[in-house]
């Protein structure tokens, strides 16, 4: 059916009839929103799959090759509700539109960076603009349907962004083998060129009363969290005792303690502390920061296992976890009635056991294992604990802050997935440094290459298993090496799994003890 064709100045007077948009204005809406969420969603996950390619090719370390990710996550975290802010005062489809623009520039610079400098500051600025598009796309929705259709609007808009996340790994990998990495940026400037056409002409413009951003909180947030993503990360080049090290965990602690004083005092926080008091409401988020910091900081880490040490292709490593997708597509629905029919505990902390088996499994394949029988049953048993787990983990989330308060709750469950994740990926690359350089250094004990061949190598540890052979190297030595580089690397995946296998552990607990019989059965009556 073809779109129909309406005025943007009639939309917009007519926001607030309860009859408009029209079904024809509505697919207008949900096609803008789609376009720009997918692309905001994609570039949070398809990334990791280009990551072994883009460190080679741009001669990057593993401590800049985790800020690719980082600098992504930290601004879209630190500000995304910032944004949903933003737009409720100035203007939904402006702030919207901006954020489109901001990213799809970003996404230029990155696939035209000539260095991991110039990389991560375009991939922090992408952030940006993900922060501005994201939370207007759904606002935009619920501005423009009303109550009667808004539910099946934002379930088109779920699928419809879920089946491009859940592409997007094997398109990307796709892309990184035919084309070059730089074409998973690339694609974004026409698809948000397509999407501010659309917004531009056919998404009507809408405001809600509010106060203004609490840019004080979202200052010293986003200061708390990069000072501690760049003390972790960089640790692993310099170490702990390094100045600039423990300088910049201090400043991040400092002003962490800062921003939850400012929040406590604030008369429109960016977060409502006072949602914390509910047992409920901080069970349910510290169970969704260790199950995404496990999930996150383990998965960053598998495209480098798959790719440069068991030899997969890009494509191969972005379709090994179509398993996981797929469960968690095919159960998500289902289990979202689940807490209506035992209450949150039973399904949150089975799940969640479950997807501690999942990164159990993924930590037995060695070097060389088959895919059907090391990672399809890892990928395949994580995607059934997260299924059980994710429609859960928001349900409670928002009946825990009330109906009134849903908006927000919804908005700080996902902010604390997306922290999780972000602290995990820094702390499993110290963990991984460790045990790879443990292991590394048994192995050419074993070995006992030349002296220069040390030193050569010693230089290139901070590469992890992209670590340069010397030139010139007897084949015989050169492959001993090499198997030992792999090998070391297993040894700290393993140990990376194991911890996210303990971090998930320690959510089924917390989601036992904090979800009790009482707490389920207000929570199936919206009281938590």
């Amino acid at each position: 059916m073809a779109f129909g064709f309406r005025g943007r100045a009639e939309l917009s007077a007519r926001v607030d009839d309860p009859a408009t948009p029209t079904a024809a204005d509505g697919r207008w809406v949900l096609a803008a929103t789609i376009i720009a969420s997918s692309m905001g969603f994609l570039d949070s996950t398809v990334v990791n799959v280009a990551l072994p390619v883009l460190q080679r090719d741009l001669g990057a370390d593993i401590t800049q090759s985790q800020w690719v990710v980082e600098g992504y996550i930290l601004f879209m975290a630190a500000l995304i509700m910032v944004g949903g802010a933003l737009g409720d005062r100035h203007g939904r489809r402006r702030v919207f539109n901006l954020g489109i623009a901001i990213f799809a520039v970003a996404s230029l610079l990155c696939g035209l960076a000539m260095t991991p400098l110039q990389l991560n500051i375009a991939r922090a600025v992408q952030g940006i603009g993900a922060a501005l598009m994201i939370p207007g796309s759904l606002a935009i929705i619920s501005a423009c349907f009303p109550e009667a259709r808004r539910g099946r609007a934002i379930g088109t808009w779920s699928a419809a962004t879920a089946i491009t996340v859940s592409l997007g790994p094997v398109l990307g990998g796709w892309a990184v083998d035919a084309l070059s990495w730089r074409w998973i940026f690339f694609i974004n400037p026409p698809l948000a060129l397509l999407a501010l056409a659309i917004s531009h002409w056919r998404v009507p413009e809408s405001r809600a009363e509010c106060q203004p951003p609490d840019w004080t909180g979202a200052a010293l947030g986003t200061l708390a969290l990069a000072a501690i993503t760049f003390g972790l990360l960089d640790s692993v080049r310099l170490g702990f005792g390094h100045p600039l090290v423990w300088g910049a965990l201090l400043l991040g602690l400092a002003a962490a303690a800062a921003f939850l004083r400012v929040e406590a005092r604030s008369r429109a926080p960016m977060l409502p502390l006072d949602l914390f008091r509910s047992a409920t409401f901080s069970g349910v988020n510290a169970l969704t920061f260790m199950l995404y910091a496990g999930l996150q900081g383990s998965l960053f880490f598998l495209p480098f296992n798959l790719i440069q040490v068991q030899g997969y292709s890009a494509f191969a490593a972005g379709a090994a976890m179509l398993p996981f997708v797929a469960m968690i597509s095919l159960l998500s629905r289902w289990a979202g009635g689940l807490v209506d029919r035992f209450g949150p505990r039973p399904p949150l902390v089975t799940g969640t056991l479950i997807t501690a088996l999942g990164f159990a499994l993924f930590a037995l394949p060695g070097i060389g294992d088959s895919y059907w029988t090391g990672y399809f049953p890892a990928a395949l048993v994580l995607g059934l604990g997260m299924g059980v787990c994710v429609a859960p983990l928001t349900t409670v989330a928002l009946n825990a802050a009330g109906g009134d308060r849903a908006g927000i709750a919804s908005a700080i469950n996902n902010t604390v997935a997306r922290v999780g994740g972000l602290i995990a990926v820094a702390l499993f690359g110290i963990v991984l440094a460790a045990f790879f350089n443990q292991a590394l250094d048994a192995g050419l004990a074993a070995i006992a290459p030349p002296p220069e061949v040390l030193a050569a190598l010693d230089a290139e540890r901070i590469r992890l298993a992209a670590a340069a052979l010397p030139a010139g190297l007897d084949p015989d030595l050169a492959a001993a090496l090499r198997n030992t580089i792999n090998e070391a690397f297993i040894n700290g995946f393993r140990a990376v799994m194991g911890l996210s296998t303990l971090l998930a552990i320690g959510g089924a607990v917390i989601a036992w003890m904090s979800l009790d019989r009482q707490g389920a059965c207000d929570i199936r009556a919206g009281r938590a």
